[in-house]
């Protein structure tokens, strides 16, 4: 499959002319969603999210469906069966691609703010979005979208998690809020981290794509 970087935490999965984009936030860039065949989107903040487009998006186009947890699938429940709400140990094929589910919550990002639902999409047994959180997939993953910058993280738990999950090669995401210095930090702390205990690293720039 072919996977394009858009903003933060989306991207595009293509294959055979089947196209699924993940996570259309409102850092995700313009025209996020356009082509696309499914939708999935790992839980309702703004940066994973953007209702407006999302809502735009199956209006225009009648084939559309989107999967996602239960608090994201209740704002679009007008759309009918298009919207399919799922949850941790669930298992579908959206677009041609087969698609595990793991998680339940979004990481703590501090006591007093309310942990909304989060789950993570395992693609073709070959490509995980975590969404915000470090779950650990029930299977053995060769590509890692791998969280890089957040309130709810610390550098020494992104390079841990990538350790725990043990995948070929990981690409940084969630990464809107960084300088260009602070990427480049990411990158020089990847490189002594990870090597054979968490695979490689790389990062995209918005736009750009990977054969995976």
């Amino acid at each position: 499959m072919r996977m394009t970087k858009l903003g933060h935490s989306c991207v595009r999965l293509e294959r055979d002319g089947q196209q699924i984009v993940l996570d259309p936030g409102i850092w995700s860039g313009e025209d996020t969603v356009a082509g696309a065949n499914a939708l999935l989107i790992t839980h309702e903040h703004a940066d994973h999210l953007d209702g407006g487009v999302v809502r735009s998006a199956l209006k225009t186009d009648s084939a559309l469906e989107l999967w996602t947890n239960a608090s994201v699938a209740a704002q679009f429940a007008d759309f009918g069966e298009r919207i399919h709400t799922v949850g941790h140990g669930d298992a579908f094929t959206a677009a041609g691609f087969d698609i595990r589910v793991y998680g339940t919550d979004h990481a703590v990002i501090h006591p007093d703010i309310p942990v909304v639902p989060n789950i993570g999409f395992a693609v073709d047994g070959k490509l995980f979005h975590p969404g915000d959180a470090f779950t650990i997939p029930g299977e053995p993953i060769d590509t890692l979208l791998l969280p890089i910058s957040a309130p709810w993280l610390k550098a020494s738990e992104v390079f841990d998690y990538a350790r725990a999950v043990g995948p070929e090669m990981s690409y940084a995401i969630h990464d809107e809020v960084l300088s260009a210095n602070g990427i480049a930090l990411m990158g020089s702390l990847a490189g002594a981290l990870l090597g054979e205990r968490g695979g490689g690293y790389s990062r995209l720039e918005p736009g750009s794509s990977v054969d995976i």
